[in-house]
């Protein structure tokens, strides 16, 4: 009896707890989301701190957590590419900010996402106010970012990376077979090597040869930045790297990849000699979350200009229904293009692509209605780190796209899979099924069994058929032949600096260069830019924070990189359909 009221005890405190804790949280929600137009104050001589440590997102959410800095890491709050772009710009003009801090990131970004930040921090540098870069730990990524700056410091005992890129992929056929689990495929493309880790256990020639050449593209695009911002030449960098020359902070230094080896509380004396501040003092700074909200002398109020270029973004997988602010809902997005198209105010559309494809079916309804669009005013595409098989169709058919020189595109290709689970029901669960059917194919799709012959060459038509679809689109929308799309087809993936060579973008740049082509098409000088979809209010948003959102950051805090092959298992036990799906995720440490 003892041990009963015990555990009873225990389980009521848990209870007020926990309770306390909700509460506390919250008020803390409700007061963001009442004090959400309150302005940040910035005060003379100060440093616009950007850390980096979360998942950047196209656009900042929009909910109550990610205020609180919930979702991010650090105590930041979670901020999207267009208001870091936005900010870095805006500090240029800004009088209060001397200067930049690139504090320690972990940069989850991808790459083009680095780009379009690295590329804001050059243009910012024309001002004349100093970057300076600090980190106990350069990932390679975050290096790249910070070799901008005008010093790029570290501390004396910490851990810098430069050694080349590498793609690794996760093969599931053993476990498959352990499970008695057979994928059965069926695809269209040599290249399109998305379900290759279903059914083979290591990378085909095909494949091999792919990453070979885009992984190589992407590594000369990082060496020849660095090359520029370091002063050092590209094949020594590379020596560097492949030699493994860098193995402590002194060797770093020696080879002039950092500036020199400071403590933190060197770092900091440094900053407040360059603004000014007495070294008994704190630095004036503000994050670039919270600068998102703080006004300028040069602000220019736009919002009644008749003439408007709306920003479409269409970010994460691809399928049907409406989505959220992760994913590309055809339902939303579609909708979305339609309002654009019959707002007269608005003179030029950029679709803002990111996003490495996903439902075949899902992907014709957007591109439909980006089509629709076109004729009715100009449309620019802006690549973001991916637009690749579904992101690439729905992307196709726009007057001009811009993508960034390692942008992740093309994987024009198409498949289905089907498990055949019969061997795993039988064997290891010993279920059995036993059924009736009014016609020859009415069970079609039953994985308790395994397709027969007729029923494959009927799935292998209708991939054919998406195929040839997706061909002709591309070819329409290119100008070319559905013969030379097929030849740079195949599900072949492809970097920004190489698919504008071979037709499939237009010109490298990033966002802001699409805006300013919209602009150009549609002879306009003074205009505002819009965002579409709008994005889920506040309130609105609270439960689905406190639901998926929340539950995918506890997921990462848990599971960590092994994140990733949750990931990928998940996402091919949700596939339905036939898919236009790029093979992986290509990550750069």
């Amino acid at each position: 009896m003892k041990q009963f009221f015990k555990f009873v005890f225990a389980t009521i405190i848990g209870i007020i707890i926990s309770s306390f804790l909700l509460v506390i949280i919250l008020i803390g929600i409700v007061s963001v989301a009442t004090s959400g137009d309150k302005s940040t104050e910035v005060a003379s001589n100060s440093v616009l701190r950007i850390a980096l440590s979360s998942s950047i997102a196209e656009r900042t959410p929009d909910n109550p957590l990610a205020e609180l800095g919930f979702l991010g890491l650090n105590g930041d709050k979670a901020i999207g590419l267009n208001d870091i772009l936005a900010n870095i710009r805006k500090a240029k003009t800004d009088s209060n900010i001397k200067g930049i801090f690139l504090d320690e990131s972990s940069m989850a970004s991808g790459q083009a996402t680095t780009e379009e930040i690295r590329n804001a921090l050059i243009d910012f540098k024309k001002s004349g106010k100093f970057i300076i870069a600090y980190s106990e730990i350069y990932s390679q990524s975050f290096y790249y970012l910070a070799s901008v700056a005008d010093k790029v410091y570290m501390n004396p005992k910490g851990i810098f990376e430069f050694h080349g890129f590498s793609s690794q992929i996760t093969f599931f056929k053993g476990a498959l077979d352990k499970l008695g689990i057979d994928m059965q495929i069926i695809k269209v493309g040599t290249y399109k090597s998305a379900v290759e880790p279903f059914f083979l256990d290591k990378m085909s020639d095909a494949n091999r040869m792919q990453v070979n050449a885009y992984l190589g593209s992407l590594y000369d695009h990082f060496l020849t930045g660095i090359s520029a911002s370091r002063k050092i030449n590209k094949d020594s960098l590379a020596n560097i790297a492949n030699n493994l020359l860098i193995q402590n902070p002194e060797d770093a230094v020696k080879y002039k990849l950092l500036d020199g080896l400071k403590y933190k509380d060197e770092l900091l004396d440094e900053l407040k000699d360059r603004t000014g501040v007495s070294k008994k003092k704190d630095i004036k700074s503000v994050n670039i979350g919270e600068y998102t909200k703080a006004g300028t002398d040069n602000d220019a109020d736009t919002t009644n200009l008749d003439s408007r270029i709306a920003i479409v973004y269409a970010s994460g997988e691809i399928a049907g229904g409406n989505g959220d602010d992760n994913s590309i809902g055809s339902e939303k997005v579609s909708a979305a293009l339609r309002k654009v198209r019959l707002n007269d105010k608005i003179k030029a559309v950029v679709l803002r692509v990111n996003s490495p494809g996903g439902s075949s079916l899902a992907s014709d309804v957007i591109w439909r209605e980006v089509l629709l669009t076109k004729k009715a005013k100009p449309v620019i595409v802006s690549m973001g780190d991916y637009a690749a098989s579904g992101g690439y169709y729905i992307a196709c058919a726009a007057d001009s796209i811009y993508a960034e020189p390692n942008t992740i595109t093309g994987s024009i290709g198409i498949f289905a899979m089907l498990p055949n689970m019969q061997k795993f029901f039988n064997d290891k669960l010993g279920l059995t099924f036993d059924g009736v059917k009014t016609g020859k194919f009415a069970d079609l799709g039953d994985v308790s069994r395994p397709l027969t012959p007729e029923e494959r060459m009927i799935l292998q038509a209708q991939v054919n058929r998406g195929y040839d679809t997706f061909t002709k689109a591309v070819a329409d929308g290119r100008h070319k032949t559905q013969a030379y799309i097929n030849s740079i087809g195949q599900g072949r993936v492809w970097t920004g600096s190489q698919a504008i060579k071979i037709g499939l973008v237009d010109k490298l740049g990033n966002i802001n260069d699409a805006i300013r082509s919209a602009a150009k098409m549609a002879k306009l000088k003074d205009y505002s830019v819009v965002a579409y979809p709008e994005q889920t209010s506040k309130f609105k948003s609270l439960g689905r924070a406190f639901g998926a959102e929340t539950r995918v950051y506890m997921l990462k805090s848990e599971l960590g990189e092994n994140y990733k092959y949750y990931n990928q298992v998940k996402a091919a036990s949700q596939m339905s359909g036939i898919q236009m799906l790029m093979p992986y995720e290509v990550v750069v440490r």
